[in-house]
């Protein structure tokens, strides 16, 4: 199979700008989702404690079995709290900007690397231009994509790596307000229990942290998530994609995408909702139901490489990166 050297392009309109209008004509009750979910904040409170609670479990153990420990359980919960931090960032736990994002500096406290006031920002740009290259965070640089591409190696590297990419991503968004008081208190609650833990849990500890950051979102089946959202993967036309398998049980329906994308006032534990009355339109285009067949799949099948994303040219400029 030949590499490709470039994404897709499309003119179409947004299908997230379209479908919901027509959900709602047939479904008024949808609107009844719309709000928001303080409970979510017990959940978030919840997982925080366990993850300190295992690294405090793992101190004594080898590095290698905090490795183990941070691939089978640390990665699950830490892929929960990334999925808190997205509800934070859709402001869906309180009425108050400020408290959603003081609650997602909290989640984000036990995920290693301080990232939820700026994922905050970039993400309602990746709802508002998905495909724009200069606003859309989530779309891969032309550099990995080249670098990547559809080999087995080049695209399992990318993955490991994968918190690290999207750090990478971040100079082109040149919209975004990098640092303010925000970032930096993020910055200092983060980096300040990292510390806390070096030196009050060890090594151990501080390796099972962080090595559950890189497998929630990298090599490990909870990856395929990335995957499964916006790449390419049943046509190439349809740029998004849900998951309906069972771990959406400890990911808090994160799979149910394009719900989500076309209601993304409908918090979390309503997503099934939208999708039970949206049916005659999610049940007629593709969804996944495993994470670890599209994880094997992403990895193996030489037709899916990074650059299996669609884009949309902004001021009929092909983008650079």
């Amino acid at each position: 199979m030949a590499k490709r050297h470039e994404f897709y392009y499309t003119e179409e309109k947004d299908i997230h700008f379209i479908r919901p209008i027509e959900i709602i004509k047939e479904h008024p009750e949808v609107r009844n989702y719309i709000g928001k979910n303080p409970y979510t904040f017990i959940a978030v409170t919840g997982l925080v404690l366990f993850q300190f609670g295992m690294a405090f479990m793992v101190k004594s153990l080898p590095w290698w079995g905090a490795l183990i420990a941070a691939y089978v359980i640390g990665a699950f919960v830490v892929h929960a709290l990334f999925v808190m931090v997205h509800e934070c960032s859709h402001n869906l736990l309180f009425q108050r900007k400020q408290l959603n994002t003081l609650a997602g500096i909290f989640a984000n406290s036990a995920m290693f690397f301080p990232s939820s006031v700026s994922f905050q920002r970039y993400h309602l740009k990746h709802h508002a231009h998905q495909g724009i290259h200069e606003l859309d965070m989530d779309l891969p640089s032309n550099t990995e994509a080249k670098v990547a591409n559809n080999t087995i190696i080049g695209k399992a590297v990318w993955l490991l790596f994968y918190p690290i990419v999207q750090t990478l991503r971040l100079p082109r968004m040149k919209e975004i307000k990098h640092v303010d008081k925000w970032v930096l208190l993020n910055f200092v609650v983060v980096v300040g229990v990292d510390v806390a833990i070096w030196f009050l849990l060890g090594p151990v500890a501080f390796t099972y942290i962080l090595a559950s950051l890189f497998f929630s979102v990298g090599l490990h089946p909870l990856g395929a998530r990335w995957v499964q959202e916006h790449f390419l993967t049943s046509d190439e036309v349809q740029e998004t994609h849900s998951y309906y398998g069972p771990l959406n049980i400890v990911a808090f329906n994160v799979g149910y995408h394009n719900e989500h994308h076309d209601f993304p006032s409908v918090p979390w534990n309503k997503l099934p909702m939208v999708n039970k009355a949206g049916e005659k339109w999610y049940k007629g285009i593709a969804s996944h139901n495993s994470w670890v067949l599209l994880w094997l799949r992403f990895l193996f099948d030489r037709n899916i490489s990074v650059y299996s994303r669609m884009l949309r040219r902004r001021n009929e400029k092909k983008v650079k990166s």
